[in-house]
């Protein structure tokens, strides 16, 4: 799916029909948000199972937001775009699939990390969950990606913090820990915590911790020490990689360039904030494969 600026050039093209360039927007706006608004989220796992286990991932991302003030001067309506204020709000993005599919389902919300849950919790029932099916979930250390895994499906989920964000806590500090043998001291920890030993790390890491007078950022030892500490129970990568089961959100990284940067991240370009939230709900649309019922329903209707 491409700018709605490019469809009059494409129609042209194509089918010898000249429209103008805001009638592509006002019509791609108009169906976004009658996707949005017709958006039905399941929220009931049902009994029996199909699958044993189901990956799910949620991650954000920064979408671009203008916040648009009228203001009349002299009885004339203000240039809107001096009125204008940008900011960046995050985007809530969740993936599910069935282990061994390569077919994920997708949610998006700009909303709250329950909202995001809601979403999280739809995909994953199209994803055909039972209520015997283990759900993986996988994220960084953000707290609500682990709390809204734990909200939404309970004891039949585990959390695992994406190993490879793990290792960059731990790369910064031990550069201090360990200066003259960084290599085979960062091996050491990898592999504890590749073995679930990762309780050993914090205490290797303790003789190093800088003085409470030292700011957070200038203090890698005591951000990586409680980083780890502050999140038992989400390093399961011994039990992962038995398993077959992913250790990083790779495949949700991935998602948030070709559903949310490709067509929200546009150099220039800033949304109002109901716009966004249509677009982004048309995109998951198309990206889940219900674009043709979408229009099946609409010649019904």
């Amino acid at each position: 799916m491409f700018p709605s600026g490019r469809f009059p050039g494409k129609l042209e093209e194509h089918c010898g029909i000249s429209v103008p360039h805001s009638a592509a927007r006002d019509m791609t706006e108009k169906h976004a948000k009658e996707i949005k608004d017709n958006e039905r989220l399941r929220s009931v796992i049902p009994a029996d199972s199909v699958v044993e286990y189901v990956i799910a991932e949620t991650d954000g991302t920064m979408i671009p937001i203008a916040d648009i003030r009228d203001e009349v001067t002299g009885g004339d309506m203000a240039d809107r775009r001096r009125t204008r204020k940008g900011r960046w709000k995050e985007a809530r993005l969740t993936l599910t699939r069935p282990e061994g599919s390569v077919n994920p389902f997708f949610g998006c919300t700009p909303g709250s990390p329950d909202e995001a849950g809601g979403h999280l919790l739809n995909c994953a029932i199209r994803s055909g969950p039972g209520q015997n099916t283990k759900v993986h979930c996988v994220g960084d250390g953000a707290p609500w990606v682990a709390g809204q895994a734990d909200q939404v499906f309970g004891e039949q989920s585990g959390f695992l913090i994406d190993f490879y964000h793990l290792c960059d806590y731990l790369s910064s500090a031990l550069k201090i820990c360990a200066p003259d043998d960084y290599a085979n001291f960062s091996d050491r920890q990898k592999q504890l915590m590749k073995e679930n030993q990762v309780s050993v790390v914090p205490e290797e890491l303790r003789p190093h911790i800088e003085p409470d007078s030292v700011p957070d950022e200038k203090a890698p030892v005591r951000c990586c020490h409680r980083y780890v500490r502050n999140r038992p129970g989400q390093s399961d990568y011994k039990g992962a990689s038995e398993n077959g089961l992913p250790t990083g959100p790779g495949e949700i990284e991935s998602a948030h360039r070709y559903i949310i940067q490709k067509r929200l991240k546009i150099a220039g370009v800033w949304w109002k904030e109901d716009n966004a939230q249509n677009i982004i709900s048309l995109r998951v649309l198309r990206a889940n494969g219900d674009w043709e019922d979408y229009w099946k329903n609409k010649k019904a209707a």
